[in-house]
């Protein structure tokens, strides 16, 4: 039986090829999501073994957090760029769902790296789930799950606005754009725990800041961020 669903498998992959994420060439048997190639070769940040690192330094002095990290580091036209293009645009949640698992298999061999309590995924507006059918940081939250064990709650922190493209924007205006952008459905659900938020790309950090702060003053919570990747 083996045998034959190695046979069948490649038989469709003639028909239905499954593509890397991060460089769209044929994946071979055992390989999933990702070629074996990508996977050594992704600009992986270590930022788990460092306690003072980047992603942390970049919420000093904003809002008050346990820890903070992201897995690869983004940089334009590199491979961790496209695979964020295709977690979001080419209908991809389960290469997130992927990347989330192998990060979290990395935060479990970190010795600074503090298990939370429960997984947080930054929300997307309705109208924008409606449209891409997923939320990609909901993805990554799942794979993290899997790999650290822990609950995820998708539908405790919610998207109240429906706000205008954050891309081209200060860090102010990022945060000025956000502002009661999000709420707390059922913040008795996050009493006296140590929350991680989950979010696909760090750049100026303004959505996880404004997330923080609609939770905070909410319930009293510790709190903790990362991403699948961090752009300087």
């Amino acid at each position: 039986m083996g045998i034959l669903a190695t046979y069948l498998r490649d038989f469709f992959g003639l028909f239905f090829p499954q593509l890397c994420g991060a460089c769209d060439k044929n994946l071979y048997l055992g390989e999933v999501e990702i070629c074996l190639a990508c996977l050594y070769s992704l600009p992986k940040t270590n930022f788990h073994k460092d306690a003072e690192n980047k992603v942390v330094k970049q919420f000093w002095g904003r809002v008050p957090i346990k820890q903070a990290g992201a897995f690869l580091h983004f940089r334009k036209g590199n491979r961790v760029q496209h695979l964020l293009h295709n977690i979001k645009y080419n209908k991809r949640p389960e290469l997130a769902v992927r990347m989330g698992e192998l990060y979290g298999q990395e935060l479990l061999k970190s010795g600074v790296f503090i298990r939370p309590d429960v997984l947080i995924p930054v929300p997307l507006h309705p109208k924008k789930l409606k449209s891409r059918g997923y939320n990609q940081s909901a993805c990554l939250a799942e794979g993290l799950s899997k790999s650290l064990g822990c609950l995820v709650l998708d539908n405790v922190l919610k998207r109240a606005l429906f706000t205008e493209t954050q891309t081209k924007k200060s860090r102010f205006a990022r945060y000025e754009n956000l502002q009661d952008a999000f709420e707390v459905a059922t913040p008795e659900e996050l009493e006296g725990k140590h929350l991680l938020l989950v979010d696909d790309v760090i750049t100026t950090g303004a959505t996880l800041e404004a997330c923080i702060v609609t939770i905070h003053a909410k319930a009293k919570v510790q709190l903790s961020v990362c991403a699948l990747a961090f752009a300087e």
